[in-house]
């Protein structure tokens, strides 16, 4: 057959891969599209020694892991997530606003701000870049989680007098960022606005994982927390948007879905303590469901743990082995509410104390960060195949891609421990915080 545009297609196509390929020859700093886009220039004639396919092979060098007999290459690094929330955690354990450690972290992830176009000004076409990438190099597609979290982190820091109006300038050009991001049903997604349109999935090639990227609770309730510690209030419209957003997407048990992390226990921690930071009154009715959720779903070693299969199998919901990282999120959700001295809280706060290791770490072989659920949406499915049904992806999540950050089995419990110490403590005085987590076991 006579395809008379194919030629002109292919080049157009050529261009926008080749002016997306970032400065460490990935494209999206992620294995998937990365992959593809080698695979795409070499089925279109490119050499492998072509400088663009050069570049991209060159890239993963810095994504491997190497030790004396294998070698591991990861889907993605993740510095600037591991960063902000680290500095958090820190600061929220007790570390100096203006401790060296903080200042000079402080200054790196301002160095990292995104200050250049990207494709997501294809829907928010009047806004001005500042948001930050979870990556090294990924400057087309910043995302807005990464964003609420910088801010979070840079927001309790203090740089020296003659850098603070810099530190104050990047706090208010990321936030003016992401608001210019908000979805039209008032949540976040996290690299786009009001991608949603669920026909793009059934177009054949579309079998590879998510592409689209609806807002989601978790994204939208970090969100709601940075604005909330901002000192932003209820009443400011996009506040009040993001509430009846994430209400609107509460489950019938009380629990919310998990995006980007595993998976419910993940949504609730996120949620609870964005409402708290917010003044929201933490007895409401629905607050207490999810309170009841998560007492409802903690192990008897008094952790909590969520399966991956949980996003296939809804036996899973809430369900499944302990982790450090797992029980610092119910932990955060449960401090937010006012449990800091409930017996579940303490039993939480027990099972962190008692499985730290010597190092100061917490052992986590499990993955508790979500990349792809396999939906092909990117959001909640509520009318997914389940087990025995044709069609069920099974336990093992072939066409999901589930991430284990390294770094989530310590910051996550430091921080959940540090406010746990904070909240139990009266006067604001300094003090042992080993006396506060001494008595909860």
């Amino acid at each position: 057959p006579v395809h008379p545009f194919r030629g002109l297609a292919e080049r157009k196509i050529v261009r926008w891969v080749l002016d997306h390929q970032e400065a460490d020859g990935s494209w999206g700093g992620i294995q998937p599209p990365w992959v593809y886009s080698l695979i795409a220039l070499h089925h279109l004639g490119f050499r492998p020694d072509h400088p663009a396919m050069e570049k991209g092979f060159a890239g993963f060098e810095g994504f491997a892991i190497e030790d004396e007999d294998t070698c591991r290459v990861q889907a993605c690094i993740s510095p600037v997530w591991d960063t902000c929330l680290i500095q958090i955690a820190l600061l929220e354990s007790g570390m100096a606003p203006d401790d060296p450690s903080v200042q000079r972290s402080t200054r790196w992830l301002l160095d990292k701000q995104i200050m250049t176009t990207g494709d997501w000004q294809v829907r928010a076409k009047k806004s001005e870049p500042g948001g930050w990438a979870f990556e090294f190099h990924n400057d087309k597609y910043p995302d807005i989680d990464d964003a609420s979290e910088v801010i979070m982190a840079l927001g309790q820091a203090r740089l020296d007098p003659q850098e603070e109006p810099r530190l104050r300038e990047g706090i208010q050009r990321g936030v003016d960022w992401v608001l210019a991001l908000q979805s039209k049903n008032g949540g976040w997604a996290a690299f786009d606005k009001d991608n949603n349109r669920g026909y793009l999935t059934k177009i054949p090639f579309s079998d590879f994982g998510e592409t689209l990227d609806p807002p989601s609770v978790d994204v939208t309730a970090h969100i709601v927390e940075m604005l909330g510690k901002l000192g932003y209030k209820r009443n400011f419209p996009p506040l009040r948007r993001a509430y009846d957003y994430i209400l609107s997407e509460q489950e019938e048990n009380g629990s919310w879905f998990g995006r980007w992390g595993v998976n419910y226990i993940y949504g609730v921690g996120a949620v609870l303590p964005a409402l708290a930071a917010i003044g929201e009154d933490m007895a409401q009715p629905y607050v207490r469901r999810a309170v009841d959720w998560l007492l409802g779903h903690q192990n008897d070693d008094g952790a909590w743990g969520e399966s991956c299969g949980s996003y296939v199998d809804p036996t899973l919901h809430g369900v499944g082995p302990s982790t450090a990282s797992q029980t610092a999120w119910a932990l955060l959700a449960l401090l937010a509410a006012g449990e800091h001295r409930s017996a579940a809280a303490c039993r939480g706060v027990a099972y962190l104390v008692n499985t730290q290791t010597e190092e100061g770490c917490w052992d986590e072989p499990y993955f508790t960060g979500t990349g792809f659920p396999g939906y092909g949406l990117g959001e909640r499915r509520r009318d997914a195949p389940r087990p025995g049904e044709r069609g069920f992806q099974g336990l093992d999540m072939p066409a999901g891609f589930m991430i284990n950050y390294h770094t989530y089995r310590n910051c996550w419990p430091l921080l959940a421990l540090g406010r746990y110490v904070n909240l139990s403590l009266a006067g604001g005085q300094r003090h042992d915080p080993t006396q506060v987590l001494g008595t909860a076991g």
